[in-house]
């Protein structure tokens, strides 16, 4: 031993006697204390303490940055930005499996930790200062920035974050709050300021830390009355930098800057929230919707229709300059969109009916009659990434899926990862609706004497595309003939948003449109979207689809340690999806179509590359917005 507490071994020697046991009580207590004590340091010097959390440890901001690289941190304050939404809305509880919430409803509310919009995996303390966990990732202890409020004056404590957590795992989307529940079985209030979540079972990486820096925190006195499963009305009183402002209820809704934020002057936000209201203007239909973007009635729109993108933008304020329409960058991943089969559906048990009737749908036509040729073919759930699967399985995939073979298609292994076939210029494709019939007839569903293919049971084998846009019906109605010319009675219904919403959730449907919800670091919250657990009830398992295999895979995507193996087991639970058939992919695009009024400032900086984030970090220019007020533009 060495250092001022070293014992003399010459004065041991020579006092070294039995000593009374009430004599060795305080010193054996002492030891005691002692022992307790440095094993509390050893245990605090195996932890870490941090302001950021990366799955792969690569964290770009350092503990002091100033702000991020893709904002103006000297951007002005003011002004409004206003956008469109479709259809109506019944709700302002943006967490409710029941109605329809309106847009920008969670804008108030704050989370514990928060991403990024140039790194894919990290996060950064927003409502938690830091957050501590020890190496075997068993728990975490958030502690709160000092003067948290939310936007009433009320302070907010550790004790808000342990009702939200509960309220969420016990109230929440099924799914979700059932996933939770089982991964973070205790969450308790250590002080005002620190609150520990304590997870089911420890790990080697850190996805579950990042689920619990992800809670959404919610004021607990204005749920002594009403439930989270609740429409309602009234708005829910957040921390965030907007409050609820008015609204013409199904009509706009728009909220307002707190000037008493608690945050404002976080570099976190620095250069963001700069507009002084945000507002959603409701339309019935889309025409009605870019008529209104012509008048002034809101000032940026996302352009979602080819053919508006096209033909429409021709107006006098777009010639005159006083609109700006351009491409911007888009750097994330290529949004799995597609229409969904509901694989409770009898009819589309078998997988090669599925492959047939997405066979039928002519993607080269489309794009160049309907679209314009502005898109290109999804094909993958994680399109324009290197999470997507490429040609014949190598063997770093082959080792992954084998043993999981006896739930997958064979084709898996034999042919390489599925895409659509590239059909002619033609809208009826001859060859291709020629073995899409093969596999029809191959499921056995033959055609009858009057053009209709059935089953052995003489059951008519029908498909209905349930839809809400007028915009898809141009699409789905030449889909819906070349069907047709295969024998399969193909309908459309179109309905309201709600309707849309409420039978979408039910899995009330044959065919819905939909777009899977896959990021660039799958992880824990995959399991809703592919897994067997969330393949009945209300649940973002619109297909409904329950696999043992891709529950495997899916299993495996949290336990990644580093990107490549991420990356690789994202590769094959994307070929072992395509191969199951349970949608017909669309189209994307890699950029963003865009018009605004110009009254807008964007940073310098290049965008960040995985969002789009306007209402964020673009800002008002009082200048520019003055010249269009004096030529009457606005």
């Amino acid at each position: 031993m060495s250092g001022p507490n070293a014992q003399n071994p010459v004065k041991a020697k020579a006092i070294a006697r039995p000593a009374p046991m009430h004599r060795l009580a305080l010193p054996l207590m002492a030891l005691l204390l002692a022992m307790l004590a440095l094993f509390g340091t050893a245990r605090a010097q195996d932890t870490t303490i941090a302001h950021a959390i990366s799955k792969f440890g690569d964290i770009r901001y350092p503990a002091d940055f100033e702000n991020f690289d893709y904002v103006n941190p000297d951007a002005p304050k003011g002004g409004t930005f206003s956008t469109w939404a479709y259809g109506s809305f019944d709700t302002l509880n943006p967490y409710s499996v029941n109605g329809v919430a309106a847009s920008g409803a969670n804008i108030m509310i704050e989370r514990l930790m928060t991403g990024t919009q140039d790194e894919p995996d990290t996060v950064y303390g927003l409502l938690a200062e830091t957050v501590e966990y020890p190496a075997d990732h068993s728990w975490a202890i958030f502690t709160l920035r000092e003067g948290i409020r939310f936007s009433d004056g009320t302070p907010v404590t550790a004790a808000d974050v342990v009702f939200s957590h509960n309220l969420f795992v016990t109230q929440g989307i099924p799914d979700f709050a059932a996933a939770v529940k089982a991964g973070i079985p205790n969450v308790e209030a250590l002080d005002d300021r620190r609150v520990k979540f304590y997870f089911a079972e420890p790990s080697e990486t850190t996805d579950w830390i990042q689920q619990a820096a992800a809670t959404p925190v919610l004021k607990a006195s204005q749920f002594e009355d009403r439930e989270l499963t609740d429409t309602t009305l009234e708005p829910y009183i957040g921390t965030g930098a907007y409050m609820f402002d008015d609204m013409d209820t199904g009509r706009w809704i728009q909220y307002r800057r707190n000037p008493n934020y608690w945050g404002a002057d976080l570099p976190i936000n620095a250069g963001q929230n700069n507009f002084d209201v945000i507002r959603y203007q409701y339309y019935s239909d889309p025409t009605a919707a870019f008529e209104g973007f012509k008048a002034g009635e809101y000032l940026f729109r996302s352009e979602n229709s080819s053919a508006a993108w096209a033909n429409d933008y021709d107006f006098p304020a777009l010639t005159n300059g006083w609109v700006i329409k351009t491409e911007l960058p888009d750097g994330d991943i290529g949004q799995a969109q597609g229409f969904a089969f509901n694989l409770y559906r009898p009819q589309f048990a078998d997988p090669r009916v599925r492959q047939a009737i997405g066979m039928a749908f002519n993607f080269e036509w489309s794009n160049r009659t309907l679209f314009y040729g502005l898109y290109k073919r999804v094909d993958s759930f994680w399109e324009n990434s290197v999470l997507e699967a490429q040609g014949d399985i190598p063997d770093d995939e082959r080792a992954i899926l084998e043993p999981l073979a006896a739930d997958l298609p064979p084709e898996v292994f034999s042919e390489p990862a599925y895409s659509p076939p590239v059909s002619s210029d033609n809208q009826a494709d001859r060859a291709v609706l020629r073995a899409a019939g093969r596999l029809l007839d191959e499921a056995g569903w033959t055609v009858g004497s009057d053009g209709k293919r059935r089953n052995a049971d003489g059951v008519v084998l029908e498909a209905e595309f349930l839809n809400y846009s007028p915009l898809f019906d141009r699409i789905i109605n030449p889909y819906i003939e070349n069907l047709e010319r295969l024998g399969v009675v193909a309908t459309m219904r179109r309905v309201d948003t709600a309707q849309f919403v409420e039978r979408s959730r039910n899995r009330d449907f044959d065919i819905v449109i939909d777009t899977f919800a896959n990021s660039l670091t799958p992880g824990l919250g995959t399991a809703q979207t592919y897994h067997s657990d969330n393949a009945t009830g209300e649940t973002r398992n619109t297909t409904g689809l329950a696999n043992p295999a891709i529950d495997a895979l899916v299993e495996m995507l949290p336990n990644a340690k580093t990107r490549d193996e991420l990356n690789l087991i994202t590769r094959a639970l994307d070929r072992a999806l395509r191969a199951m058939h349970i949608w017909v992919p669309q189209w994307y695009k890699d950029v963003h179509t865009v018009a605004f009024w110009d009254t807008f400032g964007m940073p310098d900086q290049a965008l960040s590359p995985y969002a789009l984030n306007p209402a964020g970090t673009w800002w008002w220019d009082a200048e520019k917005a003055a010249a269009l007020q004096a030529a009457g533009a606005l």
